[in-house]
C-alpha cells in the first residue's frame, strides 16, 4: 500500500514538473500537483458587501448557503483586505495585483484603466485558457489598448440571457444562465476562467423587500453598526441589503451545481468575494474596517491540501493574481504582467493548519485618493493606512476637505439611502449629531483604532499619548512599504492623482459648475441629500 502510495505521488509530481516546464514555471518550490492539468476558475465577487455578512461567519441576518459551502469545503478567510474601497480602484488591484497607488490614473474612480497594466483574465488567456464574464467587471472607467480598441480586461462578456428582477433594483441579467452558456461553449481539454460578477448589493433596493419577500425580522439583527442610530430605518435599509447578498448566493448556488453537474468541481478553483464594504455611511469609499475588511472564502478540492479551515492571516486583494497565475501553471515573468507585492496563497493551500498559517502575513496596506466627484476642483481625499495585527493606523492628508464630498454638493461619496438620509436628517432637526460626526464630518490627521476592542472604529485612540510608539511603528512601517511601492505621494508628487480628469465629462468640475447655479446631476444620491447652506 505505501508501495502504491509514494508511486502515485511521484507519477504526480513528474506530471506536475513536466506541465510546469511547458509553461515556463521554472520554482519547484511553488508546484501543486495537479496531476498535469490546469485548473479551472471562477470568480465571483458581490458588488458592496462587507465582511461578516455570511452565515459562516456567524450573521444571524443573511442567509449564504452556498458562500459558506465554499467556507467548508476550502478556506474562510477572516482578515481579507482590498487595498482601496471603491469600485473601479478595488477591481483594478485584484485584476493587476497591484495596489492602487501602483496603478498610476486607476488608482481614481472613473478613471482611464492604463493600457500597460495586464489583467489576469487577459494573461490566462493568452495561455490557453478560455476567459468570459457576466455582470459587473471592471469599471466605472474606460479600459482600452494602447490604439485606443477596448479591452476585456475581465473576459468576454455573456449577457444575453435575462430573467425578471425578484425585486425593484436587482439587474436584469442572470447570470447563472449566462454562466452555464459559456460552459456550454468549453472544450473538454481546454481550461476555462469565468468572472461571475454581481450588481448586488449595490444601491438601490426596494423598500422593506427583505421583510417583505424574504421574511426577515427587525430583531433578526443582532447588532447595528454604533456609527450609525439603532433605529427601524437602519435595521430594515440593513435587511434590504441581506437580501440583495442573498441574491447574489442564489446565483453562485447554481452556477455551483452547474459545475458540479459537469464533473468539473474537483479541478476548478471557487474565489468569492466583495469588492468593499456596503454602500451606507461610514463604509464605502471610507477607509475604516467596515470599508475595506471583505468576505473571502476560496475551495479547490483538488489543490487546498485540506478544507474547512479558517484562515486568520492577513491577506490582500493584490495577493489573488500571483495565486491565479501560479495554480494556472504560468511564471509571473512570462504572464506579462507588471510586478506585483502580493504573494500566492499557495502556501496556505499546501498547509493543514488553521488560524496563522504564514507569520508574515500580520499586516494589509489600504488607502484612496479620488473617488466620486463633489468637492471644488474635483479634489480627493487621500489616505494611506496600515492594519496590523488587528490595529488599525489611518493617516489623513487633507483634513481641511470633507471626506464623504462636501455638504452642499450631497455628500456625493456616500451612495442616497435611507440610512444616509436619516442620519442627516437628524443633524438638520437638532443640531450637531454623533452619528453625522462619525459619517461625514472633518477628520484629524491620525487615526488610530484597536479593532477587537473597537470594530467600528468610533474611538480614534491617536488622541492618547500613550499609543504614539505603536503609531510610530505602524507609521514607519507603512511608509517604508510605500516608498519601496514607489508611491507618488510619498515620494512628493502630492498632486499626480488629483490632476488626472474623470474620464466622463459630463461628470468633471461637478461642484463648481454647481455653485454657478447650472443644474447638474449626480444620479447616486437623494435629491435632498445636498445641504441648503454650506456648513464650514
Amino acid at each position: 500500500m505505501q508501495i502504491t502510495k509514494g508511486l502515485k505521488r511521484l507519477s504526480c509530481l513528474l506530471s506536475t514538473f513536466v506541465f510546469m516546464i511547458g509553461f515556463g514555471v521554472f520554482s519547484s518550490d511553488r508546484a501543486l500537483c495537479l496531476d498535469g492539468k490546469r485548473p479551472n476558475i471562477l470568480f465571483a465577487i458581490a458588488d458592496d458587501w462587507s465582511f461578516g455578512h455570511a452565515s459562516a461567519y456567524g450573521c444571524r441576518w443573511t442567509d449564504t448557503p452556498n458562500f459558506d459551502e465554499i467556507a467548508r469545503r476550502g478556506l474562510l478567510f477572516t482578515h481579507a483586505y482590498t487595498p482601496n474601497a471603491k469600485c473601479a480602484p478595488s477591481r483594478a488591484c485584484i485584476l493587476t495585483g497591484r495596489n492602487s497607488w501602483q496603478l498610476d490614473e486607476a488608482c481614481n474612480h472613473v478613471c482611464e484603466f492604463p493600457h500597460y497594466f495586464k489583467s489576469f483574465p487577459e494573461a490566462l488567456a493568452e495561455n490557453g485558457y478560455r476567459v468570459g464574464m457576466t455582470g459587473k467587471g471592471w469599471g466605472p472607467g474606460n479600459a482600452r489598448d494602447a490604439k485606443g480598441k477596448p479591452r476585456q480586461i475581465a473576459g468576454q462578456p455573456f449577457a444575453k440571457i435575462k430573467h425578471k428582477p425578484p425585486a425593484k433594483g436587482i439587474s436584469n441579467n442572470d447570470y447563472s444562465g449566462n454562466f452555464k452558456s459559456f460552459l456550454a461553449g468549453n472544450q473538454a481539454t481546454q481550461p476555462w476562467c469565468f468572472w461571475y460578477g454581481t450588481t448586488e448589493p449595490h444601491r438601490g433596493y426596494q423598500w422593506q423587500v427583505g421583510i417583505n419577500n424574504a421574511g426577515k425580522k427587525l430583531s433578526d439583527i443582532d447588532v447595528v453598526p454604533s456609527f450609525w442610530p439603532d433605529n427601524e430605518i437602519t435595521r430594515t435599509d440593513m435587511l434590504d441589503y441581506a437580501y440583495e447578498v442573498e441574491h447574489f448566493d442564489r446565483h453562485l448556488g447554481i452556477i455551483l451545481d452547474a459545475i458540479k453537474k459537469a464533473g468539473q468541481m474537483e479541478n476548478t478553483i471557487v474565489v468569492v468575494t466583495s469588492d468593499h464594504g456596503m454602500p451606507f455611511p461610514r463604509c464605502k469609499g471610507q477607509a475604516y474596517d467596515y470599508s475595506n475588511h471583505v468576505p473571502l472564502a476560496i475551495s479547490w478540492p483538488h489543490g487546498i491540501r485540506k478544507g474547512g479551515r479558517r484562515i486568520e492571516d492577513y491577506v490582500s486583494f493584490v495577493d489573488i493574481a500571483p495565486t491565479l497565475i501560479e495554480v494556472a501553471g504560468i511564471s509571473w515573468r512570462a504572464s506579462g504582467m507588471q510586478d506585483s507585492p502580493g504573494k500566492s496563497l499557495s502556501d496556505i493551500f499546501r498547509s493543514e493548519k488553521s488560524g496563522q498559517v504564514n507569520i508574515e502575513r500580520d499586516h494589509v496596506l489600504i488607502g484612496k485618493e479620488r473617488h466620486d466627484i463633489g468637492r471644488p476642483d474635483d479634489a480627493g481625499y487621500p489616505i494611506r493606512g496600515i492594519v496590523k495585527n488587528n490595529k488599525l493606523y489611518i493617516k489623513n492628508y487633507t483634513i481641511d476637505r470633507w471626506p464623504a464630498g462636501n455638504p452642499e454638493a450631497g455628500y456625493l461619496n456616500c451612495d442616497g439611502g435611507p440610512t444616509k438620509t436619516n442620519i442627516l436628517n437628524r443633524r438638520r432637526e437638532s443640531g450637531q449629531d454623533t452619528f453625522w460626526d462619525l459619517c461625514f464630518g472633518k477628520r484629524p490627521e491620525e487615526e488610530f483604532y484597536d479593532l477587537a476592542a473597537d470594530p467600528f472604529c468610533t474611538r480614534n485612540l491617536a488622541v492618547n499619548a500613550t499609543y504614539r510608539s505603536d503609531m510610530d511603528a505602524l507609521y514607519n512601517q507603512m511608509s517604508s512599504e510605500l516608498l519601496g511601492q514607489k508611491d507618488r505621494r510619498i515620494l512628493g508628487d502630492v498632486n499626480y492623482f488629483e490632476n488626472i480628469p474623470y474620464v466622463n465629462a459630463a461628470q468633471r468640475d461637478f461642484y463648481n459648475r454647481l455653485q454657478r447655479g447650472e443644474k447638474v446631476k449626480a444620479g447616486w444620491v437623494n435629491p435632498t441629500d445636498f445641504e441648503k447652506q454650506k456648513l464650514d
